[in-house]
């Protein structure tokens, strides 16, 4: 019988409570302190450690983009602001983020004064699909593994467009299946979506038409799975080496929060997919039109 797709549709509150909840638990596994960083990261052949790999990510978003100095940047789901804090500090660039979390947006001002970026970034408790910021006013939009938690991908189009300058860039950084024919018989893509506040994650070729119909044109496509299967991995021995203690806490700790004490069996349900073949990681860039 086949597992049907997520039965939970997240609010934005639920979002918020995720990464509020699981903040301790990032800030020791993925070393926010010190990195910055929740993503996966990106490895090659000269990436010695996790923390590189996590770097790389930001270096090679920027390539991409080809960001010029003074260039006016929005980090959609911006974290504890790592993205934008490279940005500000290796690009010259002026960069807004926002975030549904409240404890990550303390951390992201905080470590804009650490990093001394502060007076070139400015981050604000908003949600991606109806910001505050004035229209036009942007030469690109990034959404580094976050718009995984939109259920309307349309949204987020339209607030991006509206946002972004005439031939403005959008770069997606982010999971998707592999075909839209992948049925997930096993539900982990579905385990994984609702252990981490997610919509469904779709494939390619459902997702790409919602920004063209929203004015965007997909200018560069790439596959960098290869680069992320290494954290992968990771997280899958973190979960072998971690669930007993975790369920251990969770029993001597019942009001850590529902996402507090799901989220380390992600490791378990990322890795099984993409054994199974089932998502991959793209780098998208889009031009409004």
């Amino acid at each position: 019988m086949l597992v049907p797709k997520n039965s939970v549709k997240f609010t934005k509150q639920d979002v918020a409570d995720y990464y509020n909840q699981t903040f301790h638990q990032y800030q020791r596994w993925w070393k926010l302190d010190k990195d910055l960083s929740l993503h996966y990261g990106i490895w090659d052949e000269n990436t010695r450690n996790f923390s590189e790999a996590l770097k790389n990510t930001n270096r090679v978003i920027a390539e991409i983009a080809s960001i010029n100095a003074g260039e006016r940047v929005l980090d959609a789901g911006c974290g504890v602001g790592g993205s934008a804090i490279y940005l500000a500090a290796n690009h010259d660039a002026r960069v807004s983020g926002v975030t549904l979390s409240e404890k990550q947006m303390q951390a992201a001002i905080n470590n804009s004064f650490r990093f001394g970026v502060n007076q070139k970034t400015d981050f604000r408790l908003e949600d991606y699909t109806k910001t505050s910021f004035k229209s036009s006013d942007f030469d690109l939009v990034l959404g580094i593994e976050s718009i995984t938690t939109a259920f309307n991908k349309r949204s987020f189009a339209k607030e991006a467009n509206r946002l972004l300058k005439v031939n403005g860039k959008l770069i997606i950084a982010d999971y998707f299946k592999t075909s839209s024919k992948v049925e997930d018989p096993e539900g982990y893509l579905t385990k994984l979506s609702e252990t981490w506040s997610m919509a469904p994650i779709e494939s390619l070729d459902e997702y790409i038409p919602k920004f063209e119909s929203e004015g965007f044109e997909l200018i560069e496509n790439h596959d960098y799975t290869k680069g992320v299967y290494p954290t992968v991995k990771r997280m899958y021995i973190s979960y072998l080496l971690g669930a007993i203690p975790s369920i251990i806490f969770n029993v001597f700790n019942p009001k850590s929060g529902k996402f507090g004490k799901l989220n380390y069996k992600s490791g378990l349900y990322q890795y099984k997919a993409m054994q199974k073949g089932y998502w991959q990681y793209r780098i998208l860039l889009f031009e409004k039109k």
